[in-house]
């Protein structure tokens, strides 16, 4: 048996697992095994750091020893690595290895991914899919280590905080700082939403100053005048209909003594309604569209923005813990079909990703890219390609 959990997984990373795996990503053997190394030791970091959490290492243990963590079942996500990693082929471990990576890194995941990425050369797309394959590798040794040694979940926190010291070393420069700034700023998310209120209008409202100011100054030329005052106008009337069609804010209290500060026409309150009121059978076609969800361009990255209403929808699943809940993804027509399907899918992917990481057990939800499917709007208009790209929320189970 190997000496340490990360000996396991460097001991597996032979030519039947490089060679398969770099031919689907088209990268050279040595770049697969350091982005492995890198991911593997990442999350088994993060693992160590969360050791002393007997709930979360208790949900951890349940993947560990989980069926389908078999020594066969890395063989078999091998042999079809391309197909599995696409989506078209589904492999029982990958998606444990998933499951694995959205418990551990939560929002995270994709701060990590990108920092891997960047060391290795590689975009985020083929570091995710290392990312994938690291946690599946992970699973596996970690799988292993309590069969062989027919350890408990407490026996597997000591492993995990004995080996804790050796990982830096296999990490990139830079990694484990990410890790721990991130961890850092997810401890501040809680506070920071107790004053969350508007405050997602306050860059349009600090870019229609800005726009006055300008129109102010630049009174000389006509044209310019007309221009930056025809702009700002657009900016006012954007933050007016936003402001409009959420409606007031106002607070309530959840069954978990929560308190919420909501919109009257927003995702949250929508959601209480759709939750509590028990003539409304769940089906496959009530959807609620998050309406304060920012993602970077062209990117599954949520902008800090977001974190308030996630924050909202984590604290209503926590108060009905009988809820589940499916996440879509949807874009508009323009571009590649493919790319947009794939966008979708990642941006659902990291919602997800995000209530993990604000508590909500990975077995409550589920998620899913339909990209340019299922349009609610006229693609052949601004308006109607904004409200096509979406992020939209199913309740599968009340």
């Amino acid at each position: 048996m190997a000496n340490s959990l990360m000996d396991s997984v460097i001991s597996s990373l032979g030519p039947q697992i490089l060679g398969p795996l770099a031919s689907h990503l088209g990268l050279n053997s040595d770049t697969v095994q350091q982005g492995l190394q890198s991911g593997s030791a990442a999350i088994l970091s993060s693992l160590a750091s969360k050791a002393n959490e007997p709930g979360f290492l208790g949900q951890i243990f349940k993947l560990v020893t989980n069926p389908d963590n078999t020594q066969g079942a890395i063989s078999d996500l091998v042999s079809k690595i391309g197909p599995a990693l696409s989506g078209s082929a589904p492999s029982s471990l990958l998606d444990l290895g998933s499951t694995l990576l959205s418990s551990v890194f939560g929002s995270r995941l994709s701060a990590v991914t990108d920092a891997i990425g960047q060391s290795a050369g590689i975009g985020s797309s083929k570091a995710g899919m290392l990312m994938s394959m690291a946690g599946s590798l992970v699973l596996g040794a970690l799988g292993h280590h309590v069969s062989a040694n027919n350890l408990s979940v407490g026996d597997l926190a000591n492993t995990l905080k004995t080996e804790a010291a050796g990982l830096a070393r296999f990490m990139p420069t830079g990694l484990a700082s990410t890790l721990s700034s991130a961890a850092g700023a997810a401890a501040k998310i809680p506070a920071a939403a107790e004053s969350a209120g508007n405050r997602w209008l306050w860059p349009i409202v600090i870019l229609l100053l800005i726009l006055a100011a300008l129109w102010f100054f630049l009174n000389r030329g006509g044209s310019v005048k007309e221009a930056v005052h025809s702009t700002a106008s657009t900016v006012a009337s954007t933050v007016s209909s936003a402001t409009t069609a959420l409606g007031e804010f106002f607070k309530t209290t959840l069954p978990s003594g929560i308190e919420l500060n909501i919109p009257q026409n927003g995702i949250e309150n929508k959601l209480i309604q759709f939750i509590t009121d028990q003539s409304k059978p769940v089906d496959d076609k009530t959807w609620f569209n998050f309406d304060r969800l920012l993602f970077d361009s062209g990117k599954m990255q949520l902008q800090p923005s977001s974190q308030d209403q996630l924050k909202n929808i984590a604290e209503i699943l926590k108060a009905y813990p009988n809820v589940h809940v499916k996440i879509g993804g949807y874009t508009d027509n323009t571009g590649d079909a493919k790319t947009n399907l794939d966008l979708s899918a990642a941006r659902a992917k990291s919602v997800m990703d995000t209530l993990v990481g604000l508590g909500i057990d990975p077995s409550r939800l589920s998620s899913e890219g339909y990209g340019e499917q299922f349009p609610v709007a006229d693609n052949s208009t601004v308006a109607g390609r904004e409200l096509n790209r979406r992020i939209a929320l199913r309740v599968t189970e009340k």
